[in-house]
C-alpha cells in the first residue's frame, strides 16, 4: 500500500504515463471490472486501491522506477540540509559565544542576528507559498526536477520543507552548543550598542522578547538592574564591575531567546510546510486529468459489441520506417530476454568486449547488477550500449522500467541502440516488427533509445512496402 500521498501522486501519476500506450478500451475494461471487485467486496475505489491491484497484477517490478529515484533523491537533498545545519549551528553558536576574556558578547548580536534568521525563515515559507523557486538551479543539477508534470508543482513547497529541516537542525546544534559551552566556560555577557539608548529603553525591548516565557521562568526575563550593571563601552574598564557574577546571568534569557525566537519558528515553519506538501499532493491528485478518466471508466459499463473499426481503407504506416538508424560502435552487447538465443550473429557478437543478458529469467538484483557493470563501463569508453531484443514480441512495461532506471544510471549522455532481431537473427525482421518498436523508442526518448539494424541487414528503407514515393 503507497504509505504517503506524495508518493501516491507520484506512482499513480508514472501509471497515467504508462497508460497512455494502451488501448481505450483495454482501459475501460481493467478498470470497469475493479471498480466491480470493490462493489463485491464493500469497498469505495481510490486511487491507493486501484495501484496496489495493478502492482499485484505487475509482477515484481511494480513500483515504477522513476518514483524510487524521484523521492530518494529528495531524502538525499534533505539529508544534506540537515547536515549543513548541523555544521553551521555549532560553528554559529561558537563564533557568537567567542570570548577571550577581555570583551563582553554582546547580546544586541544575538538579537541582530536572531532578526535575520527570523526573516530568511519567513523568506523561505513566503517563497514556497508563492511558488518561486529560487532553489531549482539545485534540484535539476541534483536530478530532482523533472520539469514537467504534477510533480513539478510540489518543488516550491519540497525545498521549502528541506530548508526548514536544515534550520531546525541548525538551531538545535545551536542550542546544544550553548549549553556545552555554559557549562564548560565562564561566559561573560552584556549588552552594548553605538546609539545613544537608555538602559530602562533597552529593558524595555529585552521584555518585550521575553514576553513568551518570562511567566515560565522568570529568571530569564533580566530585571531592570541587570540591565543597567551589565552595560559595557568600547573603552570601558573591564575591572570597573563591582560585582562580576552579573555578567552570567545572562544565559538563561539567551537560551530561551534562542530556543523560542529560532528553533520554535523553524519547527513550527517545517511542520507546516509537510502538511502543506501532503494536502497540495490530495489536491493534486484529485484534479489530476487522468483521474477524471478514471473515474469515469470506473462508473460506466464497458459494453463488448464487437470490432467497432475496420481496416479495409488504412493504408500500412510506413513513415516511421525510415527513423532507422545505422548500429553504432559499441562494445557492449547487451541480450534481453533472450533474444540472441541460442546463438548470435558473428556481425554483432564480434568485436564485443562486455555480454550481458537481463531480463526474462534474470532477477531483479541480477538486472541492477547488470546496470551497474554497464555504467562502469561506459565511464571511460564509448557512449553507446546495443541492446538486443526479439522482434516478434511486443515492447513491455518491464524494458521501459528497466531504460528508465538506465537513464538515471548510466553516465550524461549514454545512448541505446535498440535492435530487433528476427527469428533467424542473420535476416531482416519484418516492416510491421519494426514498427512497434521505433513507436517505443520515440515514448522512451529519442534522444535516449534509438532504433538500428546491423549493417548487413539495413536495406533500402521503401523495400517493404515495394514503391518509392
Amino acid at each position: 500500500m503507497t504509505d504517503s500521498p506524495l508518493r501516491l501522486l507520484l506512482e499513480f501519476d508514472s501509471q497515467a504515463q504508462r497508460d497512455r500506450s494502451q488501448p481505450p478500451t483495454f482501459l475501460h475494461r481493467r478498470d470497469r471490472k475493479f471498480a466491480l471487485v470493490c462493489e463485491e467486496q464493500g469497498m469505495a475505489p481510490d486511487a491507493a486501491r486501484w495501484l496496489a491491484h495493478l502492482n499485484r497484477l505487475s509482477g515484481p517490478r511494480a513500483t515504477p522506477a522513476s518514483t524510487d529515484r524521484t523521492l530518494a533523491t529528495w531524502r538525499r537533498i534533505t539529508a544534506g540540509f540537515s547536515a549543513v545545519g548541523l555544521i553551521a549551528g555549532m560553528l554559529t553558536m561558537a563564533g557568537l559565544l567567542f570570548y577571550d576574556g577581555g570583551q563582553r558578547i554582546n547580546i544586541t548580536v544575538f538579537l541582530a542576528f536572531i532578526v535575520l534568521h527570523l526573516v530568511l525563515a519567513l523568506f523561505t515559507t513566503l517563497q514556497s507559498l508563492t511558488g518561486w523557486q529560487p532553489w531549482r538551479w539545485l534540484a535539476r543539477r541534483l536530478g530532482a526536477d523533472p520539469g514537467h508534470g504534477m510533480f513539478s508543482k510540489l518543488q516550491p513547497l519540497l525545498m521549502a520543507r528541506a530548508a526548514h529541516l536544515g534550520g531546525s537542525a541548525f538551531a538545535t546544534a545551536g542550542l546544544i552548543t550553548l549549553l556545552a559551552m555554559v557549562v564548560v566556560q565562564d561566559l561573560a555577557f552584556g549588552w552594548s550598542t553605538t546609539l545613544d539608548t537608555a538602559a530602562a529603553s533597552y529593558h524595555g525591548l529585552i521584555s518585550t522578547v521575553a514576553t513568551p516565557w518570562a511567566w515560565a521562568w522568570p529568571a530569564a526575563a533580566p530585571d531592570l538592574a541587570l540591565v543597567e550593571a551589565t552595560r559595557f563601552f568600547r573603552a570601558g574598564d573591564p575591572m570597573a564591575n563591582p560585582d562580576p557574577a552579573l555578567w552570567g546571568q545572562w544565559w538563561p534569557f539567551v537560551t530561551m531567546l534562542w530556543t523560542i525566537w529560532v528553533l520554535l519558528p523553524r519547527l513550527i515553519l517545517w511542520s507546516l510546510a509537510a502538511v502543506q506538501t501532503r494536502q497540495k499532493a490530495r489536491r493534486l491528485l484529485a484534479s489530476h486529468p487522468a483521474m477524471h478518466a478514471l473515474m469515469y471508466r470506473m462508473e460506466t459499463p464497458a459494453l463488448d459489441t464487437g470490432n467497432s473499426h475496420h481496416d479495409a481503407d488504412d493504408l500500412p504506416d510506413t513513415s516511421a520506417r525510415s527513423n532507422l538508424l545505422p548500429l553504432p560502435d559499441s562494445d557492449i552487447l547487451l541480450c534481453w530476454a533472450g533474444a540472441g538465443e541460442p546463438e548470435l550473429p558473428d556481425g554483432l557478437r564480434s568485436g564485443k568486449e562486455l555480454v550481458l543478458r537481463a531480463g526474462g529469467s534474470a532477477s531483479l538484483s541480477d538486472d541492477d547488477q547488470t546496470l551497474n557493470r554497464i555504467s562502469e563501463h561506459l565511464k571511460n569508453r564509448s557512449k553507446a550500449v546495443i541492446l538486443l531484443v526479439r522482434c516478434w514480441q511486443p515492447p513491455t512495461g518491464e524494458l521501459q522500467d528497466f531504460l528508465e532506471t538506465a537513464r538515471g544510471t548510466w553516465p550524461r549522455g549514454s545512448r541505446v541502440a535498440l535492435v530487433p532481431l528476427a527469428a533467424d537473427s542473420n535476416q531482416e525482421p519484418d516492416a510491421h516488427q519494426v514498427q512497434p518498436w521505433l513507436r517505443f523508442a520515440e515514448r522512451v526518448g529519442s534522444e535516449f533509445v534509438q532504433v538500428s539494424l546491423p549493417s548487413f541487414q539495413m536495406r533500402d528503407p521503401y523495400s517493404a512496402v515495394g514503391e518509392r514515393p
